[in-house]
């Protein structure tokens, strides 16, 4: 279920992405001398109008009746999509390990344990582990320290398991990647175009992805892929939103759950619950990690009166639907969840078409939040 076509951004010599914030437009005769500006500033007027633009193409709603089929069909939309488009539409997310570092390969622990150790003169030690479906055993006198590097006061033998008991749900039974010791779940993956970055890029062999998307044409599309590797990832159907479906991993066992132009394609009523399902399924210290539609954002502004759905909620002529998103939503969103903020930030980037000298205002929202060592999440 990946998300409408926002996958334009700049690159620097040597084909890697720079951090996006880092390209500024001081001088405006130079704004058709590159593709793209960061952290692009605007004035009152232009907010006043994108304003005025949105409000006028909410006033006439979509029908109910119409509403219902492009829910009760939604499935059957984005088949259409992946059917005609197949493999070819969106372009591989190779800026995500730029933007989400937890993406790149193992040395991500090495440098969050230089981040906690960084001015307080403190030694990181290493763990040994017993590794079983769900649960991590370490040895007594040793850290707790999760996948992604967190480290908390090392306790009793007995009084640590039993801590770990009383917050882990623990599941016996083997499941996809239940060997591995760090498992990253993509929702909403599409045709792979961030599963196949990651596995090519990362080869650590502890590394296991889910991929999920609500397109069995999708999921088709990845599991056909010659880069796809049954050993090292798991693609499968899912419905976000189905309560009654559970995912094919038991609870607190993922280190990250991705979420690229995803969140948006559903219902605004069904997110939370959403979310809520999907924190669960994070170990203690795991990181949710999202990039979606910001509010006022191109996107938003050229839809035509008669395709609102409801407040800031509309559908395409293809049949799928997008939400534009302001921070303190999906801060709302994530913290009501159980998880705490890491990074939310809008990405206002203006993108230039120099051959037809047109200029294009994207506006992105991009979040890392993080489930705290001991949790309680949201229901």
């Amino acid at each position: 279920m990946a998300g409408s076509y926002p996958e334009g951004v700049p690159t620097v010599a040597g084909g890697k992405r720079q951090q996006f914030g880092t390209r500024f437009l001081s001088d405006p005769a130079r704004i058709f001398h590159h593709n793209a500006w960061d952290n692009v500033e605007w004035s009152e007027e232009q907010a006043a109008a994108a304003e005025r633009k949105v409000r006028e193409n909410s006033t006439q709603r979509v029908c109910q009746e119409k509403q219902v089929d492009y829910d009760i069909n939604a499935h059957k939309y984005w088949n259409d999509f992946y059917k005609i488009h197949e493999n070819g539409f969106f372009k591989d997310r190779h800026w995500l390990f730029t933007e989400f570092p937890e993406l790149a390969p193992s040395q991500n622990q090495n440098d969050m344990k230089d981040l906690l150790s960084e001015n307080k003169g403190i030694e990181v030690p290493e763990c040994r582990r017993e590794h079983r479906p769900g649960l991590i055993i370490e040895e007594q006198h040793q850290c707790y320290s999760n996948s992604l590097g967190h480290k908390t006061q090392a306790l009793p033998v007995e009084e640590n398991v039993t801590q770990k008991l009383s917050h882990l749900e623990i599941c016996a039974d083997e499941f996809p990647g239940s060997s591995a010791t760090y498992r990253i779940l993509e929702v909403g993956c599409g045709v792979g175009n961030t599963v196949f970055p990651i596995l090519q890029t990362n080869n650590d062999p502890r590394l296991f992805v889910y991929c999920c998307d609500f397109s069995s044409t999708a999921i088709e599309l990845v599991q056909t892929n010659s880069a796809y590797d049954p050993s090292r990832c798991y693609a499968f159907v899912h419905d976000l939103c189905d309560e009654d479906k559970s995912y094919p991993v038991p609870s607190n066992s993922l280190d990250v759950i991705i979420l690229i132009y995803v969140l948006s394609a559903i219902v605004p009523d069904k997110m939370q619950k959403a979310i809520n399902r999907l924190s669960r399924l994070l170990r203690p210290g795991g990181m949710m990690l999202l990039r979606d539609y910001g509010r006022y954002d191109m996107a938003q502004l050229r839809f035509k009166n008669g395709q609102c759905l409801s407040e800031n909620f509309y559908v395409r002529g293809d049949g799928t639907r997008v939400y534009f998103f302001t921070q303190d939503e999906l801060d709302t969103l994530f913290t009501t969840a159980g998880l705490e903020k890491v990074q939310n930030l809008v990405d206002r980037r203006l993108q230039v078409n120099r051959g037809k000298q047109l200029t294009m205002y994207r506006v992105w929202i991009q979040c890392k939040y993080r489930k705290p060592l001991l949790s309680n999440t949201g229901s």
